[in-house]
């Protein structure tokens, strides 16, 4: 997964392409590259490492154009260097691609153009597309690009620039995301909307198999058979400011720190505290077609997948409905049963990540009802899903998930009592109770987030531990499974998450003094099940923390830490859990040095297999 840019107008390019590239860098990041068109000549800047490395590549020599295209990588095919980083040229050097996706058949392509005569350069996959491109040359980059693309076999969103048709940035995608933006004289491509919000908040997203045709005079349309196509603009309401850090040290934290009012903001407009009634006529499926399903299947990924298992609690437990829970990437492979009276469930914070798009395309075929629940405003998984239930969680820069995934949950439990009342389970004022919970849930999460000091204080103390175990039940195993996920992908201590249950069945050989164990133990119906697990770990020297009721005296007694939570409804306490988990991992990963906006290895929405 990739970011690509593309910018022409009447503006210096190459700061434009700079900036807009440190705003894709969650996207990928070990290696970047620009390109920029003047008169004579295609200037091409790319390095291995980050957008800083690009910076001070361009302070000894900054190229001048009118436009050009930029590119931030995530390896797929071959290694991190200077030479496979992407903008990728042609033969003759006059003609450049930049590429997000995976082309499947580049090794076909790829023997077929060396015997044709063609010189290969890199170790990509990439590297084919400029080929293509040139051995289609006539003139015309669109129509070269157009012939192109009919042999590429694979996902792609691309931008082609060439002095040989200059003034001119042609795109082109089926799968990973592309949006133009229409400004003021000037005209933009990008993998995401985060680098156009600076210039314009007219969007247009493309679908597959579309292709942009930019120049200075503004952007024409086509299909891949050439034909013209009216697509129409969006009007995004996020700001630019909403990306920036606001003098938190990273994006990881201010993200944590938005949470409540992340969660306001999902609730917002969507329960009324008057009759208890919950409004999600806006996700597009009707009333009378939900009442219908008798099955749920949540897919996702990640940190989505774990927001789907807490989701499985919150729909049987209101709703009475039977949910399953499926990882994407594993569910697209199956032999799956599905019906007409069947709500597939897909969680994406981004609505492009590749295997839940491809799972639920997977499963469309078999004619059940789709819903996507996702953060990004007619991202593919909200186009192609029959209804969409969004989050109001803005833009999310950290590549670890925080806000986006108690989003997820807010929108999820309103998915839950909406279920619940229209087939009858739960009576509207019935659920006033529930709905009045829920809405306290933001300032008890504010409450936690005022003793993050005293966190930090606590997470330092575990900054040189190798290992940790992290055990929940009931509706918090989920958040130990996420407070694990966290602890590992940025800090790179080994984390595991489990059942508080399953732990005397494999993992508590692995208790001593050297593995600390995380647990998760509000007063629930399985708490008294939580003390009996503490027991069996403090009997063979386990060191525990606790996230706890802070009223729970009787925990006190029987851990070496506590983390208090303000008490809460047991089925919202998720929203609680969570937050000093997170916080926990962010402190020992930004004490041990690692790069807590951009861990190793990681990007934020991966939109290739």
């Amino acid at each position: 997964m990739c970011g690509i840019i593309g910018y022409i107008g009447s503006k210096d390019v190459v700061p434009i392409l700079v900036e807009s590239l440190k705003k894709l860098e969650y996207r990928g990041y070990d290696s970047a590259g620009i390109a920029v068109v003047d008169e004579n000549q295609v200037h091409l800047k790319r390095v291995k490492g980050k957008i800083s490395d690009l910076e001070k590549s361009l302070k000894s020599s900054t190229p001048n154009g009118s436009f050009g295209v930029g590119h931030t990588r995530w390896a797929t095919h071959g290694r991190p260097s200077e030479e496979n980083a992407h903008p990728h040229r042609d033969c003759t050097d006059s003609l450049v691609v930049v590429h997000n996706g995976i082309i499947e058949n580049y090794l076909s392509l790829k023997k077929k153009l060396t015997d044709e005569g063609h010189t290969f350069r890199t170790e990509t996959d990439t590297e084919v597309i400029a080929h293509l491109v040139e051995k289609y040359f006539r003139g015309s980059l669109e129509k070269a690009v157009q012939q192109a693309i009919q042999e590429l076999e694979g996902a792609y969103a691309i931008a082609v620039i060439s002095l040989q048709d200059s003034g001119k940035i042609v795109a082109a995608k089926i799968g990973p995301p592309a949006v133009v933006g229409l400004g003021d004289g000037e005209y933009f491509v990008s993998s995401d909307l985060n680098p156009l919000l600076s210039y314009t908040q007219k969007i247009v997203f493309l679908e597959d198999e579309e292709i942009a045709v930019l120049d200075s005079q503004g952007v024409n349309f086509l299909n891949f058979q050439g034909k013209p196509i009216k697509k129409n603009a969006d009007h995004i309401t996020w700001s630019p400011l909403m990306v920036e850090k606001s003098g938190f040290k990273h994006f990881m934290l201010k993200e944590i720190f938005e949470q409540p009012q992340v969660v306001r903001d999902t609730l917002k407009g969507r329960i009324s505290l008057d009759s208890g009634k919950v409004f999600l006529e806006e996700i597009g499926i009707t009333p009378q077609a939900l009442e219908k399903v008798k099955k749920v299947v949540i897919v996702a990924c990640g940190t989505s997948y774990h927001a789907g298992l807490v989701a499985k609690y919150f729909i049987e437990t209101l709703a009475r409905i039977p949910v399953e829970i499926e990882f994407a990437s594993e569910y697209r492979y199956r032999d799956f049963i599905l019906d007409k009276n069947a709500l597939v469930v897909v969680i994406s914070q981004s609505g492009e990540t590749a295997d839940s798009l491809a799972a639920l395309r997977a499963a469309k075929r078999q004619k059940p009802l789709s819903l996507a629940v996702c953060n990004v405003v007619k991202s593919s998984i909200a186009r192609e899903s029959d209804g969409v239930l969004y989050t109001h969680a803005g833009p999310e820069i950290g590549v670890a998930a925080t806000k986006t995934f108690s989003a997820q949950m807010a929108a999820l439990a309103l998915l839950a009592l909406y279920l619940a009342q229209i087939k009858g389970k739960i009576q509207e004022q019935a659920s006033l109770p529930l709905i009045e919970d829920l809405q306290r849930i933001p300032h008890k999460m504010e409450k936690i987030l005022n003793q993050a000091a005293s966190i930090e204080e606590l997470a330092l103390e575990f900054v040189s531990f190798s290992h940790f175990l992290y055990l929940g039940r009931g509706i918090n195993f989920p958040v130990a499974l996420e407070g694990a996920l966290k602890l590992k992908e940025i800090s790179y201590i080994h984390a595991e998450g489990y059942p508080g249950g399953e732990m005397k069945h494999g993992p508590i050989a692995l208790i001593d003094e050297k593995m600390p164990t995380m647990t998760v133990i509000p007063k629930d119906n399985v708490y008294e099940k939580m003390l009996s697990n503490i027991s069996e770990i403090k009997s063979r020297v386990g060191y525990i923390l606790a996230v706890a009721f802070e009223e729970d005296e009787e925990i006190l007694e029987r851990v070496d830490r506590v983390i208090p939570i303000p008490s809460a409804n047991p089925l919202f306490t998720p929203f609680l859990t969570t937050l000093p988990l997170q916080l926990f991992a962010y402190y020992i990963a930004a004490k041990r040095g690692a790069d807590v906006d951009q861990p190793r290895n990681l990007a934020k929405s991966v939109t290739v297999e």
